[in-house]
């Protein structure tokens, strides 16, 4: 069993990286329905940047300290009454909450599954968000066979498998990124590969996937008359006029603007899991730091230009 202390990610205020830290306290209470995983590793994701910078402040409030994480990667400590067994290694969400990147978490049996074979907890964590492409191609745009789609941060840690999956869905994709991970879009399996700072005429697209949250009325005139906009990032600067854009075209039929965060449960999990077995996905890990680092790592993804995820390994 492991001891009565664990490490964390934590800050005290809003702020640049610098506010960021690693600190120790006891281990999380397990609850009904919960299990205990000691985590492996966990991605970085743009929301732990809004959260931290202070762009979510109406939102998240003033009560501190604050903690990060919202995907992990692990083994199962206590499996409680779950289906899993101590030892299995296991992927999955925090929830609609921050807090994964410890140690050691409690955290529901229905938001994790088995990690897929061959994958080692570095790249599970790189993948796991990919998740939320899933949703977003299938579910909220119903991307269909033939149709255009554009990816806008294909390189990103959701775009990059948002970039394959549109593949597997059998539409036509089309990536944008910067110049030096063109290549990169293309080893995904995107039929176009454009520059986002000199994109020239990028024509008409049936489902935009936009990952960016910036020029969202711009972009929004890039689809067809039955085409659709899912928005996954919103412009931390404009965030209230890009929401009120969204919210105004949500509801339309024709060019609807949908959005939403990714709340993954262990059904969409272990679909995720069967895309890798089958080879449709592949991780894509761009740079990997100690939890001691957390914020060089928060600063490697403000930087942009990434190639797939950074990882926090714990």
């Amino acid at each position: 069993m492991p001891s009565t202390s664990m490490r964390f990610a934590a800050f005290d205020r809003y702020g640049p990286t610098d506010v960021l830290y690693e600190t120790t306290g006891p281990l999380p209470p397990v609850g009904p329905g919960e299990v205990l995983v000691r985590v492996r590793a966990v991605s970085v994701n743009s929301a732990e940047l809004a959260l931290r910078s202070g762009a979510m402040r109406p939102f998240s409030g003033r009560r501190f300290p604050k903690r990060l994480g919202t995907d992990l990667v692990g083994e199962i400590v206590d499996p409680g009454a779950s289906r899993f067994a101590a030892g299995d290694h296991v992927w999955g969400m925090f929830g609609r909450r921050m807090g994964s990147a410890a140690e050691y978490v409690a955290v529901s049996a229905d938001r994790l599954d088995h990690v897929p074979d061959g994958l080692d907890s570095v790249q599970a964590a790189s993948l796991i968000i990919g998740s939320t492409a899933i949703t977003a191609l299938r579910d909220k745009a119903a991307l269909a066979p033939g149709e255009r789609l554009l990816v806008r941060g294909a390189t990103g840690g959701v775009g990059f498998v948002a970039v394959q999956f549109g593949k597997t869905l059998g539409a036509h994709v089309t990536g944008l990124a910067g110049a030096k991970n063109l290549d990169l879009v293309r080893e995904l399996g995107a039929d176009e590969a454009i520059d986002y700072r000199a994109p020239g005429e990028l024509g008409r697209f049936d489902v935009i996937l936009d990952t960016a949250g910036t020029d969202l009325p711009a972009f929004h005139r890039l689809l067809t008359p039955r085409g659709r906009l899912v928005e996954i990032a919103f412009n931390p600067d404009r965030l209230l006029a890009t929401v009120g854009y969204a919210l105004l075209h949500s509801r339309r039929r024709t060019r609807p603007i949908r959005f939403f965060s990714g709340n993954p449960h262990s059904p969409l999990i272990a679909e995720l899991g069967r895309l890798v077995r089958t080879g449709e996905l592949r991780p894509q890990v761009d740079r990997v730091f100690p939890l001691a680092q957390i914020a060089e790592a928060h600063r490697a993804l403000e930087l942009g230009g990434v190639q797939g995820k950074i990882v926090v390994k714990i």
